[in-house]
């Protein structure tokens, strides 16, 4: 056998990601938001793009990127195709208008008028709220220091986790002079901030009000067997009745278990859709595109063509040619996008009906499989389209992921149910509940049965835990500490 080296010519097919397809699929996975961070980015780097500004904010002209959805079976638009373009934008703004466009700083406030800045309000921090308790205690000046650094050491909800040797170490004081301003801490508003666990911040808190006694510090002991409402063990293990237990137990609950909260609330996260579903008529449905966050380009062409006849330098020339097909992949890409979003949304929602009608217990089983095969896309693709996207609907603001619900199958013959229906369903059984008639896994799942439902009862208690429910006894055993 010989070896030898000789040349081949060969013909084979590849999937080659270009920079053009590789920007498509990055804006595509984003939402509305994060695409107006990367728009302004390019903005800044990239002088051939301008920015179309939206003056209005309502529903969509009927020429725009819309779509109506009837209740009849099946998809069904009655006006805005998919493969309609944007609304035709105004003429390009020149390069020497733009730069001639005058620059204005704030305006400075009249003679005697305080400046808004000077009017507002910010309400104390925690730490600040802390500072200016123990300025007011009859603290030794080494203490009150201490202290004062401790504040910053507290976590958002209050504690001080840090153990006293470990903070003795950091900052450079002995344990008894760190249990000292530790316990200044303890004695500020809100009580209980500077406790290192559940029940110090608790029994700091009972003792504020003069109700730590030894059943109550017993039964703060054994907060475990209160959590699973064991009464039979509190009452022997605290050497009370249950009356006893029961009070002592609802007194508990009306403290506070995260007392630096109170101060300092978590933030809510604002959430922006980024497709709006509107009812169209009697039975049918408009989806659109949120116009309002959604980054709108347009290629300056006339500046281009001004800057590149000055321009003689082959490198100049070649830098100029490539931001400008940047700007033009960029626009394309962008339009691309919206046409899938609103494509697979409108997919979505041709099958989702049910849900504009009748809420949660009207979505039907729904997997990427069948969007993919109604749009003619591929699978990941309507994954990407559908990532991190949210929808604005009558009933109120969900992912878009919300709609993908797996099939619990039915009984006899019968349609298959949405698993997402079936969570609803379990948990509207249990809110129905009255009384002492606390519904067991098995019971619901009877229940389920007689509405043609067939589902196991592992999946009842694990959509009963993902709906945040207790057990039938911790229900029963709570409704009991209620009565």
């Amino acid at each position: 056998m010989s070896v030898a080296l000789r040349l081949e010519v060969r013909q084979t097919q590849g999937l080659v990601l270009t920079p053009q397809l590789q920007q498509a699929i990055r804006l595509l996975q984003l939402n509305n938001l994060e695409l107006a961070a990367v728009v302004d980015r390019e903005l800044a780097e990239n002088p051939f793009l301008l920015r179309v500004e939206t003056e209005r904010i309502g529903p969509a002209a009927p020429g725009e990127r819309e779509a109506e959805l009837s209740g009849r079976p099946g998809p069904s638009l009655s006006r805005g195709g998919e493969d309609e373009g944007w609304a035709a934008p105004g003429a390009p703004v020149a390069a020497d208008r733009r730069l001639s466009v005058e620059r204005r700083g704030a305006s400075q406030p009249d003679d005697g008028e305080v400046a808004l800045e000077g009017r507002l309000v910010r309400p104390p921090t925690l730490a600040e709220h802390l500072r200016a308790q123990l300025a007011r205690q009859r603290l030794t000046p080494s203490i009150a220091a201490l202290a004062e650094r401790l504040v910053d050491w507290l976590a958002e909800d209050g504690y001080l986790r840090e153990t006293d040797s470990e903070l003795a170490q950091a900052l450079g004081a002995s344990e008894t002079e760190i249990a000292a301003a530790r316990a200044a801490i303890l004695r500020c508003e809100p009580i209980g901030c500077g406790a290192r666990d559940l029940r110090e911040c608790l029994a700091a808190q009972l003792a504020d009000r003069d109700r730590l006694d030894p059943a109550m510090a017993t039964l703060l002991d054994n907060l475990p067997l209160v959590a699973r409402a064991d009464f039979n063990a509190l009452q022997r293990v605290c050497r009370v009745d249950l009356d006893d237990v029961k009070e002592m137990i609802l007194e508990i609950k009306r403290l506070d278990p995260k007392p630096g909260l109170s101060l300092t609330p978590p933030e809510p996260v604002e959430v922006v859709p980024d497709v709006i579903v509107r009812r169209a008529g009697r039975r049918s449905w408009r989806v659109e595109l949120n116009q309002a966050t959604l980054p709108r380009l347009l290629v300056d062409r006339s500046y281009y063509a001004e800057i590149s006849r000055r321009c003689g330098e082959r490198r100049e020339r070649e830098f100029l040619s490539e931001r400008y097909q940047a700007a033009i992949w960029l626009v394309k890409a962008l339009d691309q996008r919206a046409r899938t979003v609103l494509r697979v949304t409108r997919a979505v929602f041709a099958r989702q009906v049910g849900f504009l009608e009748r809420g949660p217990a009207g979505l039907r089983p729904l997997v990427l499989r069948e969007v993919a095969e109604a749009t003619g896309l591929h699978e990941s693709t309507v994954s990407r389209a559908t990532a991190d996207k949210y929808v604005a609907t009558p009933l109120g603001t969900f992912p878009l992921r919300y709609f993908f619900t797996n099939a619990i199958a039915a009984t006899e013959q019968g349609a298959s149910h949405s698993a997402e229906a079936i969570r609803q369903e379990i948990r509207r059984l249990i809110e129905s509940e009255r009384g002492d008639a606390v519904l067991s896994d098995d019971q619901i799942v009877a229940a389920l049965r007689d509405r043609g439902v067939v589902i196991a009862r592992r999946t009842v208690a694990k959509y009963r835990e993902s709906l945040g429910i207790a057990s039938s006894v911790q229900r029963r055993r709570a409704r009991a500490l209620a009565s």
